[in-house]
């Protein structure tokens, strides 16, 4: 794999969960990195002091990327201390609630939908000046769904509906930036235990009637997803970009 020492990656909702193995994972391949969080700051300072222990640079920075300015603030502050932004995870993203079509009102529709999407669209306009900067290319890997590319459990329409759009978000986006030499490539992953989201909206009888149906016979880790994005933002696979990489055991396969 590419070497990433010295990088500097700015990673979202990396608290706890996928974030969390994202950050810990970049940090031990020599990225300084950016944590952002939204709900524990005890969390992303325990992921910071991990990221110190491997001797690079971290800090950790509060924003609701639902809000305009926030998400500005968070990326001219992350950018500050790093010194620029040459990776970029838009790990954000939430199902909020289990909701049927005639449930849906439009408020609950608008959070989620800037939960999951506007808000990874106003982190990357604005982390957009610092990529271009970068002379070697610059990445930014998108957190997509299984959800998204073949609709989810019943109640998750609208987070479903949000994830196929990061989908098409990350191959619109990756040709508008290519000739700037940024990739955009995303990630869906499937059934990943250990995580906040499925330990707020799947049951045990859900998730395990979803295991018996994995080929490879388990759930994920946020670790399984934390070592593919570090494959996506390294200079190894300088020639990847546009991509989507399912991450779910052979549960689903195009």
């Amino acid at each position: 794999m590419g070497c990433l020492k010295g990088k500097k990656a700015l990673v979202t909702g990396a608290e706890q969960g996928i974030g969390q193995a994202v950050a810990r994972a970049l940090a031990e391949r020599g990225c300084d990195v950016a944590i952002h969080y939204y709900a524990s700051k005890e969390l992303a300072e325990e992921n910071a002091k991990f990221a110190k222990s491997k001797g690079v640079t971290a800090d950790v920075f509060h924003a609701d990327l639902t809000k305009e300015q926030d998400a500005k603030d968070l990326v001219a502050a992350a950018a500050k201390f790093l010194g620029g932004i040459d990776i970029l995870v838009n790990n954000v993203g939430d199902l909020v609630k289990r909701k049927y079509l005639n449930e849906i009102d439009l408020d609950f529709w608008k959070k989620v939908y800037d939960i999951n999407v506007t808000s990874a669209m106003m982190v990357t306009r604005e982390s957009l000046p610092y990529l271009e900067k970068n002379q070697d290319g610059a990445s930014i890997i998108n957190l997509a769904s299984l959800a998204g590319r073949k609709g989810g459990h019943p109640g998750s329409l609208v987070y479903s509906t949000c994830k196929g759009a990061v989908l098409t978000w990350t191959k619109a986006l990756s040709n508008e930036l290519a000739p700037k030499g940024i990739r955009v490539n995303a990630v869906a992953p499937g059934l990943i235990l250990g995580t906040r989201f499925h330990a707020t909206h799947t049951s045990k009888e859900s998730a395990d009637e979803t295991i018996r149906g994995i080929p490879l016979g388990r759930a994920g880790t946020p670790e399984d997803v934390a070592r593919t994005i570090v494959f996506l933002a390294s200079e190894y696979d300088g020639f990847i970009t546009g991509a989507t990489i399912d991450i779910n055991g052979g549960i689903y396969c195009i």
